[in-house]
């Protein structure tokens, strides 16, 4: 199998001489500490030798719980936000086919996402549909008591035992939570769900590799034995011993720092292929939670091009210069599709009669890194064989090392995420939640201030 490659010439050429080698130290010093477990947030590190830690006995294990759903299931509904919910419906969307939920005879059950959101609209509208599907539930959280996916899991579970009874439901759901605690562990003990455990020392926007993004990832038929395959690949080679020049993660991690230390604050992850969505939101977690904190951080942001090319084209090529472009390149469709000559002509298109789509679209990025280079953004291109799951692998523990190198190289603790409690005690404040009195006054109080 082919691995990822990666050129940075195109960034290379906005840095002073040497400014990349200059972090070759840092980088090897911030290897050292992940291995030896003396960064900040050392806690939290069991994503790193994750993948070559994972048995075939526990894929099996995986595999034959997501075969029961499969084979009771039209529809899995995953309960879970943040990471819980990013990293699976990226995989998912990313490789298996656009249009899944409209093909009648598929092999595979339909897989929803719930619970990563507070809309009425879209709740009601989810608990509609279910009327007349025959679905089950994989309910993701460690706590059991994330607003979000506990209110979520709450509507579906009373949904499902009203539709087939509370003891054929007890099968139909799977609790993917803490080992021994937690609002979620104690629903599951109760009603005797299967459950599989979210590691302790696994932060979730690391937990795809988990049971977290391998069990919905095996219900919707997808190789999860090949995801994990080329995760272990990418392990071996983002690995200490590997020199810093063949280290993909190491290089990435250093140029990014190195232009965010030259003035480049906003990294645009962008790709030319629509089904790269979700791992673009994936990949906007992973690192603006890991490194957006003590007044730090490149600010993480996406584009699908070439859609996004017609609404911020204009602003990328000759906006405020403080941007940087990383590029996730498909160097293979897993379709063929040649496009069709015209008699008339009318759109002037007949010049490309013939030539696949995939040429007409690799032109496209080609011509638009070279627009953007020539416009001061700098370009890091990564490549990928094919979207499929062993390439998935890769990219996502190619991404999760080189979050671990680039937090320390920023001097932050990239694996907490302290900021994120503050919008849930207003909330609860607000909602008069139960042990929130004093913060619901002082809320109010502020409230009746600014009218």
């Amino acid at each position: 199998m082919k691995s990822i490659s990666l050129d940075i010439t195109k960034a290379q050429q906005f840095l002073p001489a040497g400014a990349i080698s200059a972090y070759k130290a840092k980088v090897a010093e911030a290897q050292k500490g992940l291995e030896k477990g003396t960064v900040p947030g050392s806690d939290f590190l069991g994503w790193l030798h994750l993948p070559s830690s994972i048995t075939p006995e526990f894929i099996k294990e995986v595999k034959a719980v997501a075969e029961i759903l499969r084979s009771k299931s039209e529809v899995v509904v995953v309960a879970g936000i943040g990471g819980s919910y990013l990293g699976p419906r990226a995989v998912i969307e990313g490789i298996n086919n656009s249009f899944d939920w409209l093909i009648q005879d598929r092999k595979n059950p339909v897989v929803l996402f719930a619970g990563n959101n507070i809309g009425e609209d879209y709740l009601a509208e989810l608990t509609e549909y279910l009327k007349t599907k025959k679905f089950s539930i994989i309910n993701i959280s460690k706590s059991g008591t994330t607003t979000e996916t506990a209110l979520t899991f709450r509507l579906l579970k009373t949904q499902l035992e009203a539709q087939v009874g509370k003891a054929a439901a007890k099968e139909l759901i799977v609790a993917v939570t803490d080992a021994k605690k937690g609002a979620a562990r104690m629903c599951a003990d109760k009603e005797g769900y299967k459950t599989f455990v979210i590691p302790d020392n696994v932060g979730g926007r690391f937990s795809v590799l988990t049971p977290v993004g391998l069990l919905p990832i095996a219900c919707a038929g997808i190789d999860i034995e090949q995801l994990v395959a080329g995760a272990q690949a990418m392990e071996k080679q983002c690995g200490i011993d590997v020199p810093f020049e063949e280290n993909p993660a190491a290089i990435y991690a250093a140029v990014r720092n190195a232009l965010y230390a030259n003035g480049k604050k906003i990294e645009i992850l962008m790709n030319y292929q629509p089904k790269l969505h979700y791992y673009m939101e994936w990949w906007k977690q992973l690192f603006g939670e890991s490194e957006g904190k003590d007044g730090k951080g490149i600010y993480p942001a996406s584009c699908d091009f070439t859609t996004d090319l017609h609404s911020m084209g204009q602003w990328i090529q000759e906006g405020e210069r403080t941007i940087f472009e990383t590029c996730i390149s498909v160097e293979n469709p897993e379709k063929k599709l040649l496009f069709p000559s015209d008699a008339e002509n009318l759109d002037g298109l007949n010049f490309l009669a013939g030539k696949r789509i995939d040429e007409v679209n690799k032109n496209a990025e080609l011509g638009t890194r070279l627009a953007h280079v020539d416009g001061g953004v700098p370009n890091i291109l990564i490549s990928i064989e094919r979207l499929d799951a062993y390439n998935y692998g890769q990219l996502i523990y190619f991404f999760e090392k080189a979050c671990g190198i680039s937090g320390q190289l920023l001097g932050v603790n990239a694996f907490n995420q302290p900021g994120v409690e503050a919008y849930k005690k207003n909330m609860f404040a607000l909602l008069e939640k139960p042990g929130y009195e004093e913060a619901t006054k002082a809320i109010k109080a502020r409230l009746e201030q600014e009218k």
